[in-house]
């Protein structure tokens, strides 16, 4: 087969007997290799770091120290093969700002669907807990209003000061989280209602929604309130599996990182309550996937990179299959499936004509051992080769 690319699109993909490369055409032969689509994960945290679990970094931490992280963590993710991430939260407005910067060429890495902070109720997943009254960390005067509703009507106000932000994708977080404080991951955080209102206001804004979900009840509300992915979905039970498969719910459960919060992070000064959280619901959520793919769920590949160290985004395909998906399902997780998640499917996903020339290769076969994609050894992003191992890098 040849791929044809002009400036940043393939413009066709035909049998090498029925296209005749012209005069002067650039030559990539990776006839030797296995070429795919870039992959895409549809859960990261471009400005996270997987070696700052200490707590004290809340306070010692500025908005400069994560966009520096980004701007690394942007090429690594680029180079592991992912040429498109959703990124599901990080502070005000890090990654619009980001996606803008790589979209002009200033900087390297993948493309960007971008959210805000992760909206949260007070005292929420996403708030600052167990302090005193009188501990604040914050970007902005009024950054509150970016963040944290306690109605209905609280939830649109955030969703319409994010949108005029800039956000591609809003981002709620419908029940507690395990690496939050003081709170339960399967506790709902937020009602219906509010569910309910804050998917009609990101919708009616042109905006997908995506709920941050462990709780059994939280995954449901979110589901029947129109929200368009669960993210994590720990403990999904049989009826929120009926729920998803009825409604056309995507799942983005990340079930690679577990191995890493329990192995690496205390090494970073993981507290204990976070890890005793990570432990109840860690094999619960890969038996839960199992579960979910068999009954015939949409899924896309999602990971939470920043929870573990960006670059690593493949090695989730090996639990994909072990948890039950072939090669090639978790293959098209990552892919065709997560680009019409993330609203992009006319422009990546696939090798096609008239879509972006995001194309990867690997030297092994991924239908034969997933674990291929592991090493990239090729990377090109709208026409431009920002990795190519069969020749010396260039010194720096």
């Amino acid at each position: 087969m040849v791929i044809a690319v002009e400036d940043e699109r393939i413009k066709s993909v035909a049998s090498a007997a029925d296209i005749k490369i012209p005069p002067g055409a650039k030559v990539i032969d990776l006839s030797q290799a296995t070429v795919l689509p870039g992959m895409i994960d549809c859960h990261t945290h471009l400005g996270s770091r997987a070696d700052r679990y200490n707590e004290i970094y809340n306070f010692k931490s500025t908005p400069f120290d994560h966009a520096f992280s980004a701007v690394v963590n942007a090429r690594k993710t680029l180079e592991a093969g992912f040429t498109s991430v959703r990124d599901v939260g990080s502070d005000p407005f890090l990654a619009v700002d980001l996606r803008n910067s790589i979209n002009e060429g200033y900087l390297a890495g993948p493309r960007v669907v971008a959210s805000g902070p992760g909206i949260s109720i007070t005292g929420g997943h996403g708030d600052l807990n167990n302090f005193s009254p009188q501990t604040r960390v914050m970007m902005f005067p009024e950054e509150r209003d970016f963040q944290i509703a306690d109605s209905a009507d609280e939830v649109r106000h955030v969703i319409r000061a994010q949108e005029k932000y800039g956000v591609d994708v809003i981002k709620i977080l419908a029940t507690g989280g395990v690496l939050s404080r003081g709170d339960s991951p399967g506790a709902a955080q937020f009602t219906f209602e509010e569910l309910k209102a804050a998917a009609d206001t990101a919708h009616m804004g042109g905006r997908k929604i995506a709920a941050h979900a462990h709780g059994t009840e939280g995954i449901k509300n979110a589901i029947r309130a129109g929200i368009d992915s669960i993210e994590h979905a720990s403990l999904i039970d049989d009826e929120g599996i009926r729920l998803a498969k009825e409604h056309g719910t995507y799942l983005v459960m990340d079930i690679y990182n577990d191995d890493y919060i329990l192995n690496e992070a205390p090494k970073y000064g993981l507290p204990t309550e976070n890890l005793d959280k990570e432990r109840m619901v860690g094999r619960l959520q890969r038996e839960n996937f199992r579960k979910a793919f068999q009954a015939g769920v949409k899924m896309a590949f999602g990971t939470d990179a920043g929870v573990y160290p960006h670059g690593d985004n493949a090695k989730q395909f090996f639990y994909m299959v072990k948890y039950g998906m072939t090669p090639a399902q978790a293959i098209r997780a990552a892919t065709s499936s997560a680009a019409d998640l993330i609203g992009r499917a006319k422009d990546v996903g696939t090798i096609e004509a008239g879509k972006y020339a995001d194309i990867i290769a690997v030297n092994a076969d991924p239908l034969a051992d997933v674990r291929a994609l592991e090493h990239v050894d090729f990377v090109m992003k709208g026409g431009v080769v920002y990795k190519d191992m069969r020749v010396p890098r260039p010194a720096n």
